[in-house]
């Protein structure tokens, strides 16, 4: 063999192996469940383990909340549940974007627990809606008031080791991929990062492997459900996701991490439909 037919067959050999790589590439995810979605009753410890069977490794809780914070700890260690992250459960009440300043401290107030109580569960990421444009409030009074409330909580997050997580919902705020890149780079912080729901912004037009590709590194978690623009809400791996493509998104910026399911929740029967439903649009079945 001369060196060009050498040259040649190192060449189609490695795009072989790339093309190879490209079509089996998946990221690395972990599933995880709201807490809230975890039917049965009991205790957290409880619920923990019926997550668990169900094929949850991974949990998020609501903060503030009306829990026994040192029970949660306890049930995390008897089980080994992950608790990977909080979600602020007054943004939408108490929002960072209301002209009402006492509002807006609430709403900070909130955000600061959420941090402290992810810290104590041994999270990684705050989830918040920053702000809803509405008749209280216009985009821009939404960005500019929420962004000032967000810049007084990064020093707590960085103290607590926990980012704060924008997420992605319909509160005609950020519709688009840019806006919410903006919207995080403007912080010029390592504790600020965005959530990525996944099927959230379908009916704004821009698929969600798009999104993805644009968020890079940014993207810190992602929640999980299925949406349709026919049919509305459907079931996990029904909608208009188009989850290889998401996978392949996913793969190419580097995610890997928790997917997080946010649908309706139930028994085990429920539970393990959900979960069997993402293992197969996540390849993992």
């Amino acid at each position: 063999m001369n060196r060009r037919q050498f040259t040649l067959t190192g060449v189609a050999a490695t795009a072989g192996l790339m093309a190879g790589r490209a079509a089996s590439a998946k990221p690395a995810l972990k599933k995880a469940v709201k807490y809230g979605m975890i039917g049965g009753g009991g205790s957290v410890e409880d619920r923990f383990r019926r997550a668990l069977a169900c094929g949850f490794p991974g949990v998020e809780l609501d903060s503030p909340a009306d829990i026994d914070r040192a029970e949660v700890v306890k049930a995390r260690d008897a089980t080994g549940m992950v608790i990977h992250g909080v979600v602020d459960s007054i943004h939408w009440k108490d929002t960072l974007s209301s002209p009402d300043e006492a509002v807006r401290a609430r709403g900070l107030k909130g955000l600061l627990t959420a941090i402290e109580d992810c810290k104590t569960y041994g999270g990684t990421t705050a989830l918040l809606v920053p702000g809803v444009v509405n008749k209280d409030a216009t985009f821009d009074q939404c960005w500019e008031r929420s962004t000032a409330e967000v810049k007084k909580a990064i020093p707590a997050a960085e103290k607590a080791g926990v980012k704060i997580a924008i997420e992605t919902v319909w509160n005609n705020f950020i519709t688009k991929p840019d806006q919410l890149v903006k919207y995080v780079d403007q912080f010029d912080s390592p504790w600020v990062g965005a959530y990525f729901d996944i099927s959230n912004m379908i009916k704004y037009g821009v698929a969600p492997a798009d999104w993805i590709r644009k968020l890079g590194k940014r993207m810190l978690k992602f929640d999980f459900k299925g949406y349709s623009n026919e049919k509305k809400w459907v079931g996990i791996g029904e909608g208009d996701e188009n989850w290889p493509e998401v996978l392949k998104a996913l793969d190419e910026v580097g995610y890997s991490g928790w997917a997080t399911a946010e649908v309706g929740g139930g028994d085990e029967k429920v539970l393990k439909d959900i979960a069997a439903r993402m293992d197969k649009v996540l390849g993992l079945a």
